[in-house]
Parts: structure tokens; C-alpha cells; sequence
């Protein structure tokens, strides 16, 4: 799904959360590559004490025909920091959206959160296109 540039500023011109993400046409679709992304600062709240949650996300994502475009990730990212949510439900969604948006080859968030009660917590989930195969893994010396 493609948004406008605009769509994204607030009134005086200034950036503001988003949940559209916005995508451009792969330059290398004739072979698999990744691209990986290490997002740290997100934020949401505990749905049960409204406190903060803080993780880094880390995305990797063999692309299709499209690929992400990196400021409205930022604008999608940020539109989480006041909404209530479980870490499990936050990071399967937001994989959703982005599979949606740009239907890769392979994809796969992996969010850490900061500690809470004592407890750190990962979330890993992935999506594969059906029929893609990743290629063999080469082993360098």
C-alpha cells in the first residue's frame, strides 16, 4: 500500500505516526537478497499497568516485486507508542502489515523487549511466501 508523501505530515508540516506504510519497487528482483533492520526504539504499553514496554526490533526480509520504504516504517513504528499492547499480539501485527504491504520472498521479526518483572522477553515470528525456497547456505572458510 502506497500512501502520498504528505499524507504522513501533521498541520505545520511536522512528521506524525502512521499506520500506512509506504513501498518502492525492488531494483534487484532476478535474485534473493536480504535486507535486515535493527529498529531501537520501540515503544507501546503494558495493556494490564499501562506502563511502557521499550524493545529493538530486528527485521530481515528476502524481497519480492516491492521493498519498505525506511521513513514511513519510522511513522508506522512510532504510531505503537501509546496503544495497549501484549508483546506476543504487537509483533505478530506488525509483521502482518508488513508482509501485507510488500508481500516478500521470506520475512521475520524478532522483537526483545526490556525487562519487565524481572523477565526479558523475545518474540520471534516469520511469514514464507508459498513455493519460495531459500538457497543453499554458503559456508566460507
Amino acid at each position: 500500500m502506497t500512501i502520498f508523501p504528505d499524507e504522513a505530515l501533521g498541520a505545520k508540516g511536522k512528521a506524525s505516526p502512521s499506520r500506512s506504510l509506504e513501498t518502492f519497487p525492488n531494483p534487484e528482483t532476478s535474485s534473493d537478497y536480504t535486507i535486515r533492520m535493527r529498529i531501537p526504539e520501540f515503544t507501546c504499553v503494558c495493556p494490564k499497568t499501562g506502563q511502557p514496554d521499550f524493545a529493538t526490533l530486528h527485521l530481515e526480509y528476502v524481497p519480492n516485486k516491492l521493498c519498505i520504504e525506511l521513513k514511513s516504517l519510522k511513522l508506522y513504528i512510532w504510531s505503537y507508542r501509546d496503544e495497549g499492547a501484549f508483546h506476543e499480539a504487537v509483533t505478530n501485527q506488525i509483521l502482518n502489515d508488513l508482509v501485507s504491504a510488500c508481500e516478500p520472498r521470506f520475512m521475520r521479526l524478532s522483537a526483545e523487549f526490556g525487562v519487565r518483572g524481572g523477565i526479558y522477553t523475545t518474540v520471534a515470528a516469520e511469514q514464507i511466501a508459498p513455493g519460495w525456497q531459500p538457497g543453499p547456505v554458503v559456508q566460507l572458510p
